[in-house]
């Protein structure tokens, strides 16, 4: 993966000021609205402008770490507008270097690392594929991801011709 990632959690200061939304009332709302977007409340809903309040602070502390996140985003996304469609990330879902995976099977406890050269260690030996240690685990072929919970089942894609006869 080449794609730079900033590790950033929201500092103490921006979590402060979210949890006071909900206790300050509408003339304080509106006014720290305007402040931060520069004019008028476009709505009356609370929960709306509370929510687009939230958002704002955090981006107002994300630039301040990173100056150029904006832009790339905005970048980013001309370049799938222009694109027509999105195409799908094969390796979303994958975990961070370090990530211990658990999983109960059969009343037996199983853990897989995940190392930096993007392999997995499962009982001292390494593998490529999630997959495979899922199938070593139960004896039958398993999506990797979707056996130690990194990724939801899809339901079943309906025919287009309608049921057999």
């Amino acid at each position: 993966m080449n794609a730079r990632t900033t590790q950033f959690t929201t500092p103490p200061s921006v979590v402060a000021q979210i949890s006071q939304l909900p206790q300050m009332n509408m003339a304080e709302i509106k006014a720290m609205w305007k402040r931060l977007f520069g004019g008028d409340t476009p709505t009356h809903n609370r929960q709306f402008l509370e929510r687009r309040i939230a958002y704002k602070l955090q981006i107002v502390e994300f630039r301040k770490v990173d100056r150029n996140l904006l832009e790339s985003n905005k970048r980013r996304i001309e370049t799938l507008m222009e694109r027509g469609k999105v195409t799908a990330r094969s390796k979303d879902y994958l975990p961070s270097v370090g990530t211990v995976l658990t999983r109960l099977y059969q009343d037996v406890e199983h853990r897989v690392v995940v190392e930096a050269d993007g392999q997995y260690e499962y009982e001292g030996r390494r593998y490529g594929s999630l997959s495979i240690i899922a199938r070593e685990i139960t004896g039958t072929r398993w999506s990797g991801p979707l056996f130690f919970g990194l990724r939801q089942n899809q339901p079943a894609k309906k025919s287009k011709r309608g049921a057999r006869k």
